[in-house]
């Protein structure tokens, strides 16, 4: 009876873990579609560089958001809804600006710089993406990094609230990318693991 109880609570514990995990991950991908989903508004130019701004600031929203819900190592039933409701109002928020009536000019030069910055966003989500799946990031860790990606976000949108990303704001967002990567190599090759 004993051995059973304990194998039950094993099992509990384990699909738990595996359930945080998985909703840490479907967090983390839904960042990589909607960065995905930016990136190419502004290279069709159905985005125009404000629009992105703003778009990034409702990012660095959803990003601290997921911090706070991850930093004790777990995402509650709550914490999940209203993650995704933030989610969904970015997703809906997107597909407004995307098919309204402003356009921008993706080969402009602010155009070009913010398409950079949020290619990157979307590569260092999905490093993030990638370590959840295979181990390397615990959700802690996950936290860290999403505090991380909501300030480069925030730098992004008062970078282009006025419409123009100049040299020297894009390179202070560069290094602040520079940062953040450097910070995910270390936390997904630290000793740290999923359990």
């Amino acid at each position: 009876m004993m051995n059973r109880a304990l194998i039950a609570a094993a099992l509990s514990l384990a699909c738990s873990g595996a359930f945080a995990q998985t909703n840490a991950a479907s967090t983390t991908q839904r960042d990589v579609n909607q960065q995905t989903r930016i990136e190419n508004g502004l290279k069709d130019g159905s985005l125009n560089t404000e629009e992105a701004a703003r778009l990034e600031k409702e990012e660095s929203h959803v990003d601290r958001m997921q911090a706070r819900a991850l930093k004790n190592g777990s995402l509650s039933p709550a914490e999940r809804a209203r993650l995704n409701a933030a989610q969904n109002k970015v997703s809906a928020d997107i597909s407004a600006d995307k098919h309204n009536a402003v356009t921008g000019n993706p080969n402009s030069v602010s155009s070009k710089r913010m398409q950079a910055d949020v290619a990157r966003n979307v590569n260092q989500d999905k490093r993030i993406e990638a370590g959840i799946q295979n181990g390397s990031l615990t959700n802690r860790e996950v936290a860290k990094l999403d505090r991380g990606q909501a300030h480069v976000d925030a730098k992004e949108a008062r970078a282009g609230a006025n419409g123009h990303v100049s040299k020297g704001e894009e390179a202070s967002i560069q290094r602040s990318e520079n940062h953040q990567s450097r910070r995910i190599y270390k936390q997904k090759h630290d000793a740290q693991v999923r359990g």
